[in-house]
């Protein structure tokens, strides 16, 4: 006797999560654009990669400037966009949307929205490669984007903070996003340290007193973040809920 497979139950299309998919793109494409800055080690840029800020590179009197712009731009524009979707995808499916990640994907917006505003805020000089520029920046001879810049670099990193951790609090708290439980908290750590030796050594600077390795502090900061934006999104990617 022929016997019927047993039906699956009937689920609305209003149960099922979105697609984490989108999220997990624009998240990964944000990130391996957020490294464009890595060029510099096959490109002439004339600036100490040890000594000056990653945000230099797009100086408005750099000849590569407008590259390093568009690349920052596209970085943040796909990181805002994944942010927002992911955001949307928290509203559309309450049993996903605890505290931890909703205040993480609200940092990875600003993020990414600061991020993209910093390519529009470019610094008109090398204040650490430049001993003039700096003087003028001193005296507040400088174009208004330098301190504008100094804001959105600053609520970039803020945002990039608050995501990191709060998104690794999540997933560890909520049994989600299994690769970034096991590895974000390693990363977030050596994050906080990275975080820390650069801000001592822009104090410093901005103190008269040397950069510090400011540059190396700052590009493993964003190198680090840049990290753990791909483990998001692979994280992501496998989760069918987040």
């Amino acid at each position: 006797m022929r016997t019927e497979r047993p039906k699956r139950p009937h689920r609305p299309a209003g149960d099922a999560p979105p697609s984490t998919r989108p999220v997990a793109l624009l998240i990964g494409l944000g990130a391996a654009a957020y490294t464009a800055w890595v060029l510099e080690v096959v490109l002439s840029t004339g600036l100490n990669p040890i000594e000056t800020y990653v945000s230099e590179l797009a100086a408005q009197d750099q000849p590569l400037g407008g590259l390093f712009r568009a690349t920052d731009f596209t970085a943040g524009l796909l990181v805002l966009l994944g942010g927002l979707l992911a955001l949307a995808r928290l509203v559309r499916h309450p049993p996903s949307r605890g505290p931890w990640a909703v205040a993480g994907w609200c940092g990875i917006t600003l993020f990414g929205a600061a991020t993209a505003a910093d390519a529009w805020l470019p610094l008109s000089c090398r204040p650490t490669a430049d001993p003039e520029c700096a003087a003028r920046e001193t005296a507040g001879l400088v174009p208004a984007t330098h301190q504008a810049h100094a804001i959105s670099s600053s609520l970039a990193m803020t945002g990039a903070l608050i995501g990191t951790v709060a998104l690794t609090v999540a997933a560890r708290r909520y049994g989600r996003l299994a690769p970034l439980a096991r590895y974000g908290p390693a990363l977030v750590t050596m994050e906080l340290l990275a975080t820390a030796w650069t801000l001592t050594a822009i104090a410093l600077f901005t103190a008269g007193h040397g950069t510090w390795a400011l540059g190396a502090g700052q590009r493993l900061q964003v190198l680090l973040v840049a990290l753990w934006l791909g483990l998001l999104a692979r994280s992501v990617h496998e989760e069918r809920r987040t």
